[in-house]
């Protein structure tokens, strides 16, 4: 089916689906799962609703603030329906979650993005660090640009794709966070993870490879949010009436 010149391919037809959290992300995971014949039965914007308010519901999908993300995530697992979660930065109290998700024999599915274009951008750059990681001139670096009203910096998917590069760039062994744009690190060890915020910007990664003769960038640059709704709403499909832990890995197959 193409909605507005993004083609969403969902099998699933008729979840009824609970949007935690109806911002920007939130309207737009409605925009599009109402018209590939899906039912939005609840939206909130209250971080002190019941679980009770959920069991209408088949599959939550939620797009929070890092503080709100885990009791969230624990609701749902009270009112037995599995949650998708496209919050970031509450990644600390990862094992806690999954474990009362279990507890409850719910389900979890997480990522710290949805697009299937990002997730493909994290492919190319792990093929390229671990290529590259044999010719010592070449350093590297991670910038990534986002809306001003993104609330945590770096981004998960900057998070994300620093891991990447570190688990297949051998001559980096931590990632350090450098606000605004504002410096690089003169540590030959550490991978400097640069951000910048701007007015309305989806997200652009880009990953650079760095010598005194040129330079290798890889970049994804979003247009839009629909990329990261669709893969939202991939990821509630996928999740309708399962329980257990899951991420984009599960969902691509990979």
């Amino acid at each position: 089916m193409l909605t507005n010149g993004l083609v969403v391919d969902l099998q699933q037809k008729n979840m009824k689906i609970a949007l935690i959290g109806y911002g920007k992300m939130g309207r737009a995971i409605e925009d599009i799962a109402t018209k590939v014949g899906h039912q939005v039965v609840l939206t909130i914007d209250d971080p002190d609703f019941d679980a009770e308010t959920l069991k209408k519901a088949d599959v939550a999908i939620e797009f929070t603030t890092p503080q709100s993300a885990v009791s969230n995530i624990k609701k749902c697992a009270d009112a037995g329906i599995p949650i998708v979660v496209g919050t970031t930065a509450w990644y600390n109290d990862y094992n806690d979650a999954c474990d009362y998700v279990l507890s409850k024999n719910s389900g979890l599915f997480t990522a710290t993005n949805f697009s299937i274009g990002v997730n493909l951008f994290w492919r190319i750059t792990e093929m390229a660090a671990k290529l590259i990681n044999d010719y010592d001139e070449y350093d590297a670096f991670i910038d990534e640009v986002h809306h001003t009203q993104k609330l945590d910096a770096p981004s998960g998917t900057a998070i994300t794709t620093a891991e990447k590069v570190l688990a297949n760039f051998g001559r980096k062994n931590n990632w350090v966070h450098h606000e605004n744009g504002i410096g690089s690190s003169t540590n030959e060890l550490e991978l400097s993870v640069r951000s910048f915020r701007e007015e309305n910007v989806p997200g652009t990664h880009t990953v650079s490879f760095k010598s005194d003769i040129d330079t290798i960038e890889i970049t994804h640059t979003a247009h839009s949010r629909k990329g990261f709704a669709s893969g939202a709403l991939r990821a509630a499909e996928f999740m309708t009436g399962k329980s257990g832990i899951y991420t984009m890995k599960d969902l691509l197959n990979e």
